[in-house]
């Protein structure tokens, strides 16, 4: 309330509006421990610490975003059994997604790149008039609009590869997007709250307190929104379209890792290298099935036809392959 106070308290803003939202310390994920058996599945070495991981069903590759040379990002493509490619990029990218179809797109100062994966190319797009903007956040909406979110808390809509159509600035700082359809939602860490974004990308439909310390954030083919609250040790599920939270589960050890699937929500648990599949058809997680994991367990991704979940390290560990993981 002291805080609060503060902030409100006269001078401090010539307009409180203004003054930027109030905000906690951002939670991590949790400093994995030794591994100390062996991890389910197979483990494939990738180099680097790993940022994220998206699985694109039609080229069936895992793309794994990584540290580059000379300050560049990299991005290694997993496919089947054939060696892992690598495709440089010219820049930092601070995170990536998939559009299902072969390509990723990744967030970058000024713009984004997009990664053609059958060819290994990457190419820069340059947003108008955001050549110094530090984006840090990335989705693309079911209409192929792609979606921004960058460091000073803004959400820009475009509406043609490199054009802003609308911008929202009403967070402290915009950490993961995700989208549902051509709604949008946005994680603030600092604020540890999601925000659904109207379709016109102008306006914030409802907000909600996201837990204790709510990190990451991913979506599922059944319209729901995962959320992992890493410091208040829970899973959130949320709807759309109204923006309600339908579930509220206790997952300990510092949950992290996310990805939804069309039979379960997969939750990695950083403090003990673990990673969970549940069940939320009746409500209520229910476990399903748990593996051990490679250490730092901070990235998921899966491959619905084939059932293989991919647990990729965040500390240089490599990339777990679990064939058949829902059992």
């Amino acid at each position: 309330m002291a805080a609060l106070a503060l902030l409100l308290a006269p001078g401090c803003s010539s307009n409180p509006a203004d003054a930027p939202p109030p905000t906690i310390e951002p939670a991590q994920a949790a400093v994995s421990p030794p591994v100390t058996g062996v991890p389910d599945g197979e483990v494939r070495p990738v180099g680097g610490r790993a940022q994220s991981a998206v699985f694109d069903p039609a080229t069936a590759s895992l793309a794994v975003l990584g540290p580059g040379p000379d300050g560049q990002s990299m991005v290694t493509l997993v496919a089947g059994t054939q060696p892992p490619r690598t495709v440089l990029l010219p820049a930092t990218a601070s995170t990536m997604a998939g559009d299902s179809r072969g390509g990723l797109v990744l967030a970058t100062r000024g713009g984004y790149f997009r990664v053609d994966i059958a060819a290994g190319k990457a190419t820069k797009i340059t947003v108008a008039g955001e050549q110094d903007t530090d984006f840090t956040a990335i989705t693309l909406r079911t209409d192929g609009k792609a979606v921004l979110g960058s460091a000073d808390g803004a959400v820009y809509t475009l509406n043609s590869p490199d054009t802003v159509g609308a911008k929202l600035k009403i967070f402290a700082r915009v950490d993961e997007l995700a989208t549902q359809g051509n709604t949008t939602v946005v994680l603030d860490r600092g604020q540890t709250s999601v925000t659904e974004v109207d379709v016109t990308g102008t306006k914030a439909e409802q907000a909600l307190r996201a837990g204790d310390g709510a990190t990451t954030m991913a979506v599922d083919p059944h319209g729901r929104v995962l959320v992992a609250d890493t410091r208040g040790d829970e899973l959130l599920v949320f709807s759309t379209d109204p923006l309600i939270m339908r579930q509220r589960y206790p997952v300990r050890a510092a949950p992290y890792g996310l990805v939804g699937t069309s039979r379960l929500a997969w939750v990695s648990q950083t403090a003990d290298n673990t990673v969970i599949g549940y069940d939320l058809d009746t409500g209520i997680p229910v476990e399903k099935v748990r593996y051990r994991t490679v250490q730092q367990p901070n990235s998921l991704a899966y491959d619905d036809k084939s059932g293989t979940l991919y647990v990729v390290s965040g500390s240089g560990a490599g990339v777990q392959v679990i064939p058949h993981a829902g059992g």
